[in-house]
């Protein structure tokens, strides 16, 4: 059986979306499964809308999921180079021989001359007719050569229909008078997109073309494109979209689509792909909670639905909760979580401290940014009181004094022994629990959401804690 090679290939145009890293993650593990490879090239023929950091970012993304192509232009490989602006030639060539074979030609029409084509064909309710298709080819050649902008269009047969066969569809049929003459090199000699990914895919070899279901309406064109080299088409699947909760396509209007604003947020790269790998997929058996492993080997494309997958953000930060709580180690959280605060400029230091608060606050926290917002009060003394915990210290004013005497003189300072001083304390006070724990918990956090109080006052330490409720008392 052939090995199955797939790709991607981004625009290094803003930052890296979520929909590559999404399109990546599936094709990647068909890469994996069919033995073959995955390969990463960058579509920087755009000029304008080129961002110079955005390729590297691009990798950075990569990386940070696990997803590691087997050739890019990072790796290099047999098949580059991998970035389409240093394949202008190649892409010159391959034009050239449409135009020679009779499947492309060449076309002189100003903006102005085809912003009134457009128009005529829009009050017709047709496709543009370009003028140039009907000049005779040897004509054309010396106009090019006489130095006139020229930009190469596919021919495309007035006559018949073009079916794309699609690994998650039914045939669809495209009626050949509908498709218009699409450009395939620019005038400046950079290709489309439409030329430059098929000759790509077709020299490196890619045998499944697995994108986003937006390039639907353009495969067609590419379709029509392997005819007219001789070539045979890759396998297509079209992926659904991921949605915004509305079912509109995902947008930072309505989502954050960097996946450097998640990083920086601090989700986990597997809960990322975990919740990836459900966006048009379940898992067989209904697990949501699995790894890459798991994943590729339970993954069948056939199994892709095509209902709007919508991208989640709260379900995504479950996802992450669980995986801090029930995958990943208390330990390799806490490494996790210094590592991300100190890239974060945060200097905390990883001691016996540092891990007793991180372990009390997991179950509390769903990203690693939660984690400060939540903690201000373990690492300074200068901490907000807010409303409610101020209310909870004054109505308690009487007491904090002598509870204060009562942790200081506590031979043992942990959990269970603070614990038995605030019941022995209530029941000898006639007092509930809640009048009791809550004043001490709003003295030495300055809220009343806090972890469990006794854990919360051993991982302080003694001396802290014995200070801020006598400071909470005068």
């Amino acid at each position: 059986m052939q090995p199955t090679v797939t790709r991607i290939a981004p625009s290094p145009t803003g930052d890296p979306h979520v929909g590559t890293a999404y399109i990546g993650l599936f094709n990647s593990v068909l890469a994996r499964q069919g033995g073959g490879k995955f390969i990463l090239r960058i579509e920087d023929t755009d000029q304008n809308r080129y961002v110079a950091d955005s390729e590297k970012r691009i990798f950075q993304m990569m990386q940070w999921l696990g997803l590691t192509p087997d050739e890019s232009p990072l790796q290099d490989g047999p098949n580059g180079p991998y970035r389409q602006s240093e394949r202008t030639e190649l892409y010159g060539q391959h034009a050239q021989q449409l135009v020679e074979g009779g499947h492309a030609y060449y076309a002189f029409e100003t903006p102005d001359e085809l912003t009134e084509l457009r128009e005529k064909a829009q009050a017709s309710g047709t496709v543009i007719a370009v003028p140039s298709r009907d000049l005779d080819p040897e004509q054309a050649a010396r106009r090019v050569a006489a130095g006139d902008a020229a930009v190469v269009r596919l021919k495309v047969p007035h006559d018949g229909e073009t079916v794309v066969n699609d690994l998650l569809r039914d045939p669809i049929h495209f009626q050949n008078a509908e498709i218009d003459d699409k450009v395939l090199l620019k005038a400046d000699g950079y290709p489309t997109y439409h030329l430059a990914n098929v000759v790509d895919d077709h020299l490196m070899g890619v045998t499944d073309v697995v994108r986003a279901e937006e390039w639907i309406t353009s495969t067609p064109i590419h379709v029509l494109l392997y005819r007219a080299f001789g070539w045979d088409a890759p396998r297509f699947a079209h992926m659904p979209l991921l949605r915004n909760a509305d079912k509109s396509k995902i947008s930072k209007r309505k989502n954050p689509t960097s996946v450097e604003w998640y990083m920086d947020q601090g989700y986990l790269p597997e809960a990322m792909l975990n919740f990836l790998a459900t966006m048009g997929w379940t898992h067989p058996d209904g697990t949501e909670i699995f790894d890459l492993d798991e994943f590729q080997r339970t993954f069948k494309l056939e199994d892709v639905t095509l209902g709007g997958p919508v991208f989640d953000q709260d379900k995504l930060r479950w996802y992450n909760g669980k995986y801090l709580r029930e995958v990943l180690s208390e330990e390799e959280v806490v490494k996790r979580l210094h590592d991300y605060l100190l890239a974060h400029k945060s200097e905390l230091p990883l001691d016996d401290y540092f891990r007793a608060v991180t372990r009390l606050l997991i179950p509390r926290i769903e990203v690693f940014s939660d984690f400060l917002d939540k903690t201000g009060y373990y690492w300074s003394e200068d901490y907000p009181v807010n409303e409610k915990a101020q209310k909870a210290i004054d109505n308690a004013r009487e007491l904090l004094p002598e509870l204060a005497g009562r942790l200081k003189n506590l031979p043992s300072f942990d959990a269970e022994s603070i614990s038995a001083m605030f019941h022995a304390f209530a029941e000898e006070k006639g007092l509930k629990l809640g009048k009791v724990m809550p004043p001490v918990r709003a003295a030495v956090a300055g809220t009343l959401e806090s972890p469990d109080l006794p854990q919360m006052l051993e991982a302080l330490g003694q001396e802290r804690v014995v200070s801020r409720v006598e400071r909470a008392g005068r």
